[in-house]
């Protein structure tokens, strides 16, 4: 077994801290030492390194009667790097921009698709964007859109239904914004959000079912979303049986015109689908019929989902306020950020 050099225990180290510090905020050195276990000539080192860099400053004093040193609080230097989550849809255009702590400082929308003499797809994502950084140089981007994302290049397999998309248009968009752009499934990106912050929070595996104009579905085993070799993990939509594809069956306009037993019985087989292949655990119900029927729906859909399938399966309704699409590119995008920066 190979001995860590000390420049990567250095490294290591460095990242440790700046993750508590993201995580806990400001903190004093004794609460790092405290908290990672090292010495006080290690933290001390460490801490004039990160200034060094430009990664952390002082923030402030702690609230004890003691001045000096062991007094002052260290925290991430925010400005470091700032980040933008672009969530192309069919109806519009939404970015949000964060500092590398993940505090949010300025947002854009642009509605789709315009009348005759509108802008290209690219160059609205790319005004929307400026907008919302307000002058800030970016570090990277993530845009979230449907469709089938290609893991290996990232890009579409195929083109969506968003008004505008055309082949070549995130090699574009890249090219206008000049920045590291990184393209995934919109749905992919919600279970991101829902894993972080909502009702997956501290479960490894489990699937969100996307109920909404389109259905879709989001597998994260081991902590880890699964796109599939080609990034059709998931697509469950276009499976079909005798009444149609799933996808027509349970679109939340026909949803919202059947009865909650009947919606619930629907939703059910849908799970099924995934359930009896991969066994996760749990169902996250997203998307606007997910969010509107709540807990009670998901109640319905978990005990229909008892009759069909023997692996226990829990159903919850998605937690996640606001735009789950938008979050979950948000926190790709500083996850990114974080590793190019932080290293």
């Amino acid at each position: 077994m190979k001995t860590a050099t000390p420049a990567t225990a250095r490294a290591i180290n460095d990242r440790l801290v700046l993750d508590l510090l993201l995580e806990r905020g400001p903190l004093t050195a004794p609460q790092l030492r405290e908290l990672t276990g090292l010495s006080r000539p290690t933290v001390s080192d460490l801490i004039e390194r990160l200034r060094d860099g430009g990664l952390i400053e002082v923030a402030g004093e702690c609230g004890e009667n003691r001045r000096g040193p062991n007094a002052r609080l260290f925290g991430i230097v925010a400005g470091r790097a700032h980040v933008a989550g672009v969530d192309v849809r069919r109806t519009a255009v939404n970015v949000t921009v964060a500092d590398v702590t993940g505090r949010t400082v300025g947002s854009a929308v642009r509605d789709l698709p315009g009348s005759g003499g509108t802008p290209g797809l690219s160059a609205l994502i790319g005004s929307a964007v400026a907008e919302a950084a307000a002058g800030r140089a970016l570090d990277t981007v993530v845009l979230g859109a449907p469709g089938l994302v290609d893991p290996r290049h990232g890009d579409l397999v195929a083109p969506n239904d968003v008004p505008g998309w055309e082949p070549g248009l995130l090699q574009e968009v890249r090219r206008d914004l000049g920045v590291p752009v990184t393209m995934e499934n919109e749905v992919n990106l919600a279970a991101v959000t829902e894993h972080r912050t909502g009702a997956a929070t501290g479960r490894d595996d489990f699937v969100l079912l996307w109920l909404d104009d389109g259905l879709g579905s989001a597998l994260v085993l081991d902590g880890r979303v699964r796109r599939g070799a080609s990034g059709g993990a998931g697509e469950i939509g276009i499976l079909r049986t005798a009444g149609g594809s799933l996808c027509d069956l349970v679109v939340a306009d026909v949803l919202r015109d059947l009865g909650r037993d009947d919606a619930a019985g629907r939703i059910a087989a849908c799970a099924f689908a995934l359930v009896a292949i991969l066994d996760p655990g749990l169902v996250i119900l997203g998307g606007s019929i997910g969010r509107e029927g709540g807990d009670d729906l998901a109640e319905l859909v978990e005990g229909r989902l008892r009759d069909l399938s023997p692996a226990p399966t829990e159903v919850r309704a998605s937690t996640v306020e606001g735009n789950a699409v938008l979050q979950g590119a948000v926190l790709t995008a500083l996850d990114l950020a974080r590793d190019r920066v932080f290293s």
